[in-house]
């Protein structure tokens, strides 16, 4: 059977405007989900379903394909069965639909293998999310009524403690499969159904966690960020143009060049030494004199033709695993760059197909603030990799 991810994505949103591609931690929101799937490898397919372009564009990026919802099931009073029954109206290839949550950046590939596994193996219709959470329920007095609450999960007289009481199971909304037949019945959930069970600390809805600082946090420390383990990182590799400058170019009568750059991303330069790692400067241009001003006491190499073979070689001096490398760049010269190194960022100007390559997306434009904001980036990675180990 046809088993397809489908993420819902309207482009209209009452809280956060275009919500599922506001960057979240320096990806696209739905960019979580959708990494999240694809490396889970049991999809036959993978769907956003959308109404706007720039959710289209970003969809593509991260390798899903697009299916344009009609005006009928993108209101605001649209369901989300609505437009899932629209998809399969259009695909009649799927057998299963796997509805992910496009608000659930902490959704990891291991709880969606282990879905597909009760749905395909296990022969159930339909498989949902849920959390377990330890919450005392009481019953609701409105406004004029004369009569007290009541307790509905416990007994005052005996309350449990935490740790004696398994607690409640509550769906999260992170994901909804189904068969086709119950679809087109009207169900999301019905037949021979189950429910799966996800860590607290990955059932995370921005929907709820409407704080954007705190759900950042909390996918910093708890999401997915790929296949491959995340490591040290002992070199980070910027480009000077564009990343440490903004990318002008000033000129006095006399012919001399000048440039800006900001002091905030000096001082990150300085915080990532004292902490153990190696910056690097790169440029096609030759821009020793400027370099010579800043007095940043980096190596450098100017009027680099082949960036990727500068940082190959450096990657080999050093004896460092490609996990090990960061490299922040901003333009197509370094989008080679970008896909090698296992940390990668541009700052918020860079283009298209820079911003395509890069695992992070600064907030901060090239030459204010881009440098010093990837290195806070790299040291909360590296809280990650420092928690990981302790565990």
């Amino acid at each position: 059977p046809h088993l397809a991810a489908l993420v819902l994505a309207r482009g209209g949103s009452k809280g956060i405007p275009l919500k599922n591609i506001k960057l979240l931690a320096g990806v696209p929101l739905i960019g979580w989900v959708l990494r999240a799937a694809i490396d889970a490898g049991v999809f036959h397919s993978i769907w956003v379903s959308t109404d706007h372009d720039e959710i289209e564009k970003v969809a593509k990026q991260f390798g899903a394909q697009v299916h344009r919802r009609s005006p009928e099931v993108s209101q605001d009073s649209s369901t989300s069965l609505e437009a899932i029954r629209e998809f399969l109206n259009h695909h009649h290839e799927v057998d299963i639909v796997g509805n992910i949550q496009a608000t659930s950046p902490c959704l990891h590939p291991s709880d969606l293998i282990k879905v597909a596994d009760l749905i395909q193996k296990e022969g159930f219709d339909s498989v949902f999310s849920v959390v377990r959470r330890h919450q005392f329920r009481w019953s609701e007095v409105k406004k004029g009524e004369n009569k007290m609450t009541e307790p509905q999960n416990l007994n005052p007289a005996k309350r449990y403690r935490r740790q004696d009481w398994p607690g409640e199971l509550y769906e999260n909304g992170s994901f909804y499969f189904a068969k086709r037949h119950l679809i087109e019945k009207g169900y999301l959930q019905g037949g021979k159904m189950a429910y799966y069970e996800m860590r607290a600390e990955h059932s995370v809805d921005i929907d709820i966690d409407i704080d954007w600082p705190i759900a950042e946090q909390r996918v910093l420390s708890f999401g997915y960020f790929g296949k491959e383990p995340l490591k040290e990182v002992k070199l980070l590799v910027c480009s000077i143009e564009g990343c440490l400058t903004n990318g002008r170019i000033y000129v006095t009568e006399d012919h001399k060049e000048m440039v800006s750059y900001d002091y905030r991303d000096i001082v990150g330069v300085d915080l990532l030494k004292k902490r153990g790692i190696q910056v690097r400067l790169i440029s096609e241009r030759d821009c020793s004199k400027t370099l010579s001003a800043m007095q940043l006491g980096c190596v450098a190499k100017v009027s680099a033709t082949n960036k990727l073979q500068v940082l190959k070689d450096w990657q080999e001096d050093m004896g460092l695993s490609w996990k090990e490398v960061a490299y922040l760049g901003n333009e197509e010269s370094d989008v080679e760059c970008l896909k090698q190194a296992g940390m990668s960022g541009v700052p918020a100007d860079a283009c298209a197909a820079a911003q395509k390559a890069a695992g992070y997306i600064c907030k901060s434009r090239g030459g204010c603030g881009a440098v010093r904001e990837f290195a806070e980036h790299i040291f909360l990675l590296l809280e990650k990799v420092n928690s990981a180990r302790k565990q």
